[in-house]
């Protein structure tokens, strides 16, 4: 028996005027005379992405989701070099503090990150090591402040290949050591669907200590051997963890956008993951990377309630039995 919970990312199709990514671009600040007056407003803005979080929250709640990924973007500017004396953890103190009790009456709920595309690891260029740092350490603080043990609740993929593959794997084992412990902890790895696939990632994995976040659609795309014969390896690095193995699901959009997100997931992806772990896990949670967000969440629970195999527990939390 495994028990299988739904996540999605950021932002909700169901629950309306809840964005919790407006922004504002360093070009917008600049134009504003007054600085100060401008950093009232990237503070309001903040603090209503915050605010928006805490209602998404609940409406997951509501709905029976209990994983969620929240956005990166919830202050904007918070890392560019000409806000370096903005101190904008002091801004959203209250924001935080309402997710941080939220969170506390709702132990269940997992919660995590998925940092920008430009924050990575393995860049010979020690500059862009230190901006991503920088990026995450900005998450560390977010975490922090909302009561999330930071351990292992940053997704990152490996990064660039820079024209040498095997070298850059090793560029990334060579910048794990300029990584501040903290940050190391918050870090779980994913293959992508280009150049580093499940055999390169688990090879960082396992030698690291890094818990392995499997992409099935990456996998489809830069396939590296059987995904159900590394079920084995991909459970272990996780033994680290107090969280349970997490999965990322999404379906091509269509043939000419192989790569690219659909609006839904199909229930055939899920299907796979279920059957191929074979009982290595007893839980794992599965993030849908879908267009639609929580509609492809609630979607998906409609029809699972309908599989072979599947019970359903509450919402989109459900327990696998294979027939």
């Amino acid at each position: 028996m495994t028990y299988i919970r739904l996540g999605y990312v950021a932002m909700s199709m169901e629950l309306q005027n809840a964005s919790p990514s407006q922004t504002m671009t360093y070009a917008q600040f600049s134009k504003l005379k007054d600085r100060e007056a401008a950093i009232r407003r990237l503070e309001r803005i903040a603090q209503s992405n915050l605010h928006n979080c805490l209602r998404l929250l609940r409406h997951n709640e509501a709905g029976g989701i209990e994983f969620f990924r929240f956005s990166s973007k919830l202050i904007p500017l918070a890392d560019h070099p000409e806000l370096s004396d903005w101190s904008y953890m002091r801004s959203v103190k209250q924001e935080t503090a309402a997710i941080k009790a939220y969170l506390r009456e709702h132990p269940h709920i997992r919660a995590d990150f998925h940092p920008d595309h430009f924050v990575v690891l393995n860049s010979p260029d020690m500059e862009v090591l230190k901006s991503s740092i920088k990026a995450l350490t900005f998450h560390y603080k977010m975490l922090k402040a909302m009561g999330i043990p930071p351990r292992h609740r940053c997704v990152l993929h490996v990064g660039g290949g820079y024209q040498d593959k095997e070298q850059a794997l090793e560029q990334f084992i060579l910048n794990w050591a300029y990584v501040p412990v903290p940050i190391q902890e918050m870090i779980i790895l994913e293959n992508d669907d280009t150049l580093f696939g499940a055999d390169d990632v688990l090879y960082l994995c396992e030698k690291l200590g890094i818990p392995f976040v499997f992409d099935l659609h990456h996998h489809k795309m830069n396939p590296q051997g059987d995904f159900e014969g590394k079920w084995e390896r991909i459970a272990k690095t996780w033994e680290c963890s107090l969280l349970p193995v997490k999965i990322h699901l999404s379906s091509p959009r269509d043939k000419k956008n192989p790569k690219a997100h659909a609006d839904y997931v199909e229930v055939t992806e899920i299907l796979e993951i279920a059957k191929g772990n074979r009982g290595y896990v007893q839980q794992i949670d599965v993030m849908l990377e879908a267009k639609l967000k929580d509609s492809a969440v609630f979607r998906m629970a409609e029809e699972l309630k309908h599989t072979s195999g599947f019970k359903q527990v509450k919402g989109a939390c459900f327990q696998f039995k294979p027939l």
